[in-house]
């Protein structure tokens, strides 16, 4: 794939989701700020521009590993998807982390106190995170299911209390942000999850599990603010 040197990391992330991995490691955020272009990233972190297309163009090469198209999926299959995988991950997740960091930090948290900052971190982005899903299940997404259903039917379009979408859209978005740097806070606290020498096997099973929820809540957050929620404000411009 040749890399647009003009699209944004979000959109070169959307097109091939296989870019997310090169970004990651050099600690770009593909999701959150996923509104830069590759030489603003580069210029902030003083990365070569060069090196880093060199990179992405070597991942996409291979035609026969591409990942799956979300791109291509209509809207209300895409809100499935990331309700039965991404919601439903955090809500399976989220009791698990939340006993065993507080286990930690009893176990502990004398030893290394920064275990009761990651483990408030990760309690208040828990309880706000739930909400943020809730709103989303209950109020953004069916409302985006109405738009696919009544274009596809070609009928009029009942228009909701909050006016146009990008107004649930900001107000997520700005949540989302709130959440990347939460994840940031608890990732330079945790020295990028790699447990201490004196970790017992729950230490080292906590922090492998806070990167993978990190993982995934950034997965989750691409597929709503670069592809979802742009198409969604496509749809609703074809009922104005």
């Amino acid at each position: 794939m040749v890399i647009d040197n003009n699209k944004t990391i979000g959109d070169i992330v959307a097109n091939d989701f296989r870019t997310a991995g090169v970004f990651s490691q050099l600690g770009i955020d593909f999701c959150c700020k996923g509104n830069r272009t590759i030489d603003e990233v580069c210029t902030k972190k003083g990365i070569d521009k060069y090196a880093l297309l060199d990179e992405l163009e070597r991942v996409t090469a291979n035609i026969n590993n591409k990942e799956i198209d979300f791109k291509s999926w209509e809207l209300d299959l895409l809100i499935d998807y990331i309700e039965k995988k991404h919601h439903r991950y955090v809500e399976e997740k989220t009791p698990v982390l939340l006993a065993f960091l507080d286990k930690l930090t009893k176990v502990h948290g004398t030893k290394h106190p920064e275990l009761f900052e990651i483990n408030k971190l990760f309690y208040q982005g828990a309880g706000e995170l739930a909400q943020h899903m809730k709103k989303e299940e209950l109020i953004l997404f069916p409302f985006i299911k109405n738009m696919v259903s009544a274009n596809k039917k070609n009928t009029t379009l009942e228009m909701p209390g909050f006016g146009s979408v990008e107004n649930p859209i900001a107000m997520m978005k700005h949540e989302h942000e709130n959440e990347g740097e939460r994840y940031e806070k608890i990732k330079a606290l945790s020295n990028n999850y790699n447990p201490p020498a004196d970790a017992c096997s729950t230490y080292k099973v906590t922090f492998q599990m806070l990167e993978e929820f990190e993982q995934d809540l950034h997965t989750h957050i691409h597929l709503e603010n670069n592809i979802l929620f742009p198409k969604a404000i496509d749809l609703q411009s074809k009922f104005n």
